[in-house]
C-alpha cells in the first residue's frame, strides 16, 4: 500500500548575513527514509516535533514531491497522480478540517459525494452506516461550527471514509478530545481496519492511542526511521523501568528492598518501586511477599511515553 525508498525532502532557507546580504542553506526534513506498508496494517508513526513526520504526509498525499527517492502509494506516484490518487486514499488532520464551516453537516457530506463522484445509492449506504457507528444522528442537521471538537472530528472521519478509501491517513485525530470522545474514535478505527481492511496510517502524541490501536510502531527522529517494530519490541530496544505496586496488610513497612529496586514513593500502605528491566520481576515480588505482610501486589509494564522518550534521548536505563 505505501513504499518509499531512499525518500529525502529537503527546503531551502534564507538567511541573513549581512546588512544588506542573505544566504541560502538548505535543511533536511526527511533524510532517506525508507519502509513498507501492506495492505491492511495498522501502523504508529511517531516522531518528536520536527522529525518529519508531517513533512512524510505531505509527500505520501502529494501535496509535496520528494527531493530524491522514490514514493508510491497504492501503486501510484502522489505528487504525480493527485486526483487518481484521492479516490483510495481518506485524510483526516486533527487542527483542520475538511467540512464547511457554516453548513450543516448533512450539506457537508452531499458536496464531498459529488467531489468524489460517489454513486447516490451507494453513498446513502455508507452514510447511513458511518452514522451508526459514530453516532452521528443527533447534529447532522448542525452547522460545522457548532458542533463540538469530538462531534467534528467525527464528521471528519466520516467525511474521509465516504468513498471507502483503500488508505486511511490521520494526524493527531484525537486531539484536544474528551475521554468518551477519544474512545468512540479508537473503537470506530480498529474496528474499520478489523472489518473491512481499511489499511491505516498514525501520526499522535497521544501514545495511548499507540498502545491501544497500532500492531506496529516507526520512530522517527532528525528525519530517518530510528524504529520499526512491535511494541514489544519497541520497550525491548529502549528499556525502561517497570513499577510494582505493594500494599502492605495494618501498618507494616517496606524493609530491605532488593539490590537495585528503588522506592519511588509512599501514600498510607501502598508503595511504588522502580524495578529495573534487568531485575526479575518474579523473585522481587518474591522476596516483598517474604519479608512483608503482604495484602496486594502488582506490576505495571513501564507507559509507552518513557519508552519512546528514552529511545528519543538514546539514553541508557537507569541502574
Amino acid at each position: 500500500m505505501i513504499q518509499l525508498s531512499e525518500v529525502s525532502k529537503t527546503f531551502p532557507v534564507r538567511q541573513k548575513t549581512g546588512r544588506l546580504r542573505r544566504g541560502r542553506t538548505l535543511v533536511t526534513a526527511v533524510d532517506k527514509i525508507g519502509f513498507e506498508v501492506s495492505p491492511g496494517e495498522f501502523v504508529g508513526y511517531l516522531g518528536p516535533n520536527g522529525a518529519g513526520k508531517s513533512t512524510t504526509i505531505k509527500m505520501l498525499t502529494g501535496i509535496l514531491s520528494p527531493s530524491s527517492g522514490r514514493v508510491r502509494v497504492a501503486g501510484l506516484d502522489p505528487s504525480r497522480r493527485r486526483t487518481e490518487l484521492a479516490l483510495r486514499l481518506g485524510v483526516v488532520f486533527g487542527q483542520r478540517t475538511t467540512l464547511w464551516w457554516d453548513l450543516p453537516l448533512r450539506d457537508s457530506f452531499a458536496l464531498i459525494r459529488h467531489l468524489y463522484k460517489v454513486d447516490q445509492r451507494r453513498f446513502a449506504a455508507r452514510l447511513a452506516e458511518l452514522t451508526e457507528l459514530l453516532d452521528l444522528g443527533p447534529f447532522l442537521g448542525t452547522p460545522v461550527r457548532q458542533l463540538s471538537l469530538g462531534q467534528r472530528m467525527r464528521g471528519d472521519l466520516t467525511a474521509a471514509l465516504l468513498h471507502s478509501p483503500a488508505l486511511l491517513v490521520l494526524d493527531e485525530p484525537t486531539i484536544g478530545l474528551d475521554v468518551v470522545s477519544k474512545a468512540t474514535v479508537r473503537e470506530f478505527l480498529a474496528r474499520i481496519n478489523a472489518e473491512e481492511g481499511t489499511t491505516v496510517l498514525l501520526t499522535t502524541h497521544d501514545l495511548g492511542d499507540i498502545e491501544r490501536l497500532c500492531r506496529r510502531v516507526m520512530v522517527i527522529d532528525h528525519g530517518r526511521v530510528a524504529f520499526d517494530g512491535t511494541l514489544d519490541e519497541l520497550r525491548a530496544t529502549a528499556p525502561a523501568d517497570r513499577t510494582l505496586i505493594v500494599d502492605l496488610a495494618g501498618d507494616g513497612v517496606l524493609a530491605g528492598l532488593p539490590d537495585g529496586v528503588r522506592l519511588v514513593r509512599r501514600e498510607g500502605p501502598r508503595s511504588w518501586l522502580a524495578v529495573p528491566p534487568d531485575v526479575s520481576a518474579a523473585s522481587v515480588v518474591a522476596d516483598v511477599a517474604r519479608a512483608c505482610d503482604v495484602a496486594d501486589i502488582a506490576l505495571r509494564e513501564p507507559d509507552i511515553e518513557d519508552v519512546v522518550t528514552r529511545l528519543y534521548r538514546g539514553s541508557p536505563a537507569p541502574a
